[in-house]
């Protein structure tokens, strides 16, 4: 169902985007969390289950709630990502953009001419809404569109004034996991080196036209990420509020009951 990024134009018009990370590939856990309200959910392609075809179900599942679909393709891929643009995503989502020229490269990859290499099947793909708003989808997706980068590497880091400066990305979504990582600080989120980075990252985003989005991580939580200056965040994952809410439950039987 073809419609006006909502999620995006609350970002820029300054309001605040809370989301719910979903890797379990379920049309029905889907649509639970988009009925829950949640701004956005984030279809994870990288490292949870699913592909473009399992995705139009999980999209049809949450068009009928206002809730607006950002998905996480699996790799640097323009064949991928235009499947998943084509099954209707709202919004797409790079991991690890570590240059420049990476990132005018998928912008590319995702807009119509002329300012994109985009394929043009505009007459039987679901985002047109299967080619029943073929001409106004053409018009408008370029624009509708939300286009987000992971800064996840050191060298994502050393780049970032470069990355913020390409037109078209609209939002960087630090992966505070994968950073440490790269930095050989994994989870150590206090270590200052680490703290350096993200610092660099968020300074150079916010001192520019471009969001900033991060998960909660370490001792920062969601509401955390907002008070500094964050523009979208996630509360949670499918999988591990299922995990917890399961596990919690089991504990309590076992602490009540001696097992």
């Amino acid at each position: 169902m073809y419609r006006e990024n909502t999620l995006k134009k609350k970002m820029l018009g300054g309001g605040k985007a809370l989301g719910c990370w979903s890797a379990l590939n379920s049309a029905l856990s889907t649509e639970i969390l988009a009925m829950a309200g949640f701004d956005f959910l984030l279809i994870d392609q990288e490292h949870g289950f699913g592909d473009p075809t399992q995705l139009a179900h999980q999209l049809q599942a949450m068009s009928a709630t206002p809730t607006t679909s950002v998905v996480r393709v699996p790799s640097k891929d323009p064949n991928y990502a235009k499947r998943v643009l084509d099954a209707g995503a709202e919004a797409i989502m790079f991991p690890s953009v570590n240059t420049a020229a990476e990132a005018r490269a998928l912008v590319k990859a995702c807009r119509y001419v002329p300012e994109g290499l985009r394929g043009m099947a505009q007459g039987m793909i679901r985002a047109s809404n299967f080619g029943y708003n073929a001409a106004d989808y053409v018009k408008t997706a370029n624009q509708n569109l939300l286009v987000i980068c992971q800064i996840e590497t050191v060298e994502a880091v050393a780049n970032i004034d470069e990355l913020v400066a390409v037109e078209g990305v609209d939002m960087f979504f630090i992966g505070p996991n994968d950073l440490s990582a790269s930095n050989a600080t994994h989870g150590q989120y206090e270590d200052p080196s680490f703290v350096k980075l993200m610092d660099t990252v968020e300074r150079a985003v916010m001192a520019s036209d471009k969001l900033l989005a991060t998960i909660p991580y370490g001792p920062h939580s969601w509401q955390d990420n907002f008070d500094k200056g964050y523009n979208m965040t996630t509360a949670g994952a499918d999988v591990v509020l299922l995990r917890t809410a399961c596990a919690q439950i089991v504990d309590q039987h076992h602490a009540k009951n001696g097992q």
